[in-house]
């Protein structure tokens, strides 16, 4: 079974405003609300593709209550963390101004419901896969993801870090099985510019070496590369399209990348064809995400997935 854990989930508020002006009243041409956090999204875009997965997160007032309907409507095992103060975030993004967006900050989780947390992280077994995916709220410690992973070390649960900065460097010491920064977040870890693949494969091959099995890294329309658990760097261009919501295509290529992985055994290494096919699962379900106002339908995916 697959877990998605999102700390910090978020009810998304996306609107397009044409002529967007600054001090003056501004309407919207069009507008949508998704549940949002990359947990979720993760999880999302499993059950789009027909693979199950439980996304466990934490959900407060009015706005948590929202959260988990449209999960549930959406057919996603929504497993919330209730929490007794505070409430979710609403996420304002300006779908008509790339990029711009204003994200709130989400309610502060006491040490309690982390143990609640943690408690039913301690059913996972052998071969279940755990997603440790987007931003925390700042009460977390930037060691949650690690002192989770080291919680569950010894289990034969594989993990998938998606996040930034410290969280992302604190949980390479405990091997996760998969992550994927873009081409801009695998920069920062080391202080530097990367936008060519030729420019991304030796820190892509550091965080190899640093303990991660797998490394993906997206690059926005040039495409993805990938450095293995058998150190093999490959790369992919993304299917040309038009770019309608990048909002996503990260979580997306996670969600194609262990769809792709179903079926192996559970601490297995992919190689060969099996690896080539997660991957251009991967590449597929981030650019169908893209080309698409919402996430890519299975259909959407594995068009795009034969094309490359």
């Amino acid at each position: 079974m697959i877990y998605t854990v999102t700390f910090n989930p978020s009810l998304d508020y996306i609107v397009d405003v044409k002529g967007f002006a600054l001090g003056m009243t501004n309407r919207t041409a069009s507008e949508m609300m998704f549940p949002g956090g990359k947990g979720l999204n993760v999880s999302t875009v499993l059950r789009n593709l027909g693979v199950d997965s439980t996304a466990i997160y934490f959900s407060a007032g009015f706005v948590g209550n929202e959260i988990t309907r449209l999960l549930r409507q959406r057919g996603v095992n929504a497993d919330e963390i209730k929490l007794s103060d505070g409430c979710s975030r609403i996420n304002i993004k300006l779908s008509s101004i790339e990029g711009t967006e204003i994200n709130g900050m989400g309610p502060a989780i006491s040490e309690e419901n982390v143990d609640r947390l943690c408690q039913k992280l301690d059913a996972l077994e052998s071969g279940d896969i755990l997603v440790l995916a987007g931003s925390i709220p700042a009460s977390m410690p930037t060691t949650i993801y690690s002192d989770i992973m080291k919680r569950l070390q010894g289990k034969g649960v594989r993990f998938v870090v998606d996040a930034t900065k410290t969280l992302l460097q604190n949980a390479l010491e405990y091997k996760p099985f998969l992550i994927k920064p873009n081409n801009f977040e695998l920069g920062d870890l080391f202080g530097v510019s990367l936008y060519t693949f030729e420019e991304i494969e030796p820190y892509a091959r550091k965080v190899h070496e640093m303990g991660a099995e797998n490394v993906i890294v997206s690059l926005a329309e040039k495409g993805a590369a990938i450095v293995t658990s058998k150190g093999e760097f490959y790369t992919l261009p993304a299917p040309k399209g038009e770019v309608i919501n990048a909002v996503g295509s990260g979580d997306s290529m996670v969600a194609g990348f262990l769809s792709g992985c179903i079926g192996l055994g559970g601490g297995e290494s992919l190689a060969g064809d099996e690896l080539m096919h997660a991957f251009k699962m991967s590449v597929a379900a981030g650019s169908a995400n893209a080309f698409s106002p919402s996430f890519g339908t299975k259909e959407e995916i594995l068009r795009l997935y034969e094309e490359l």
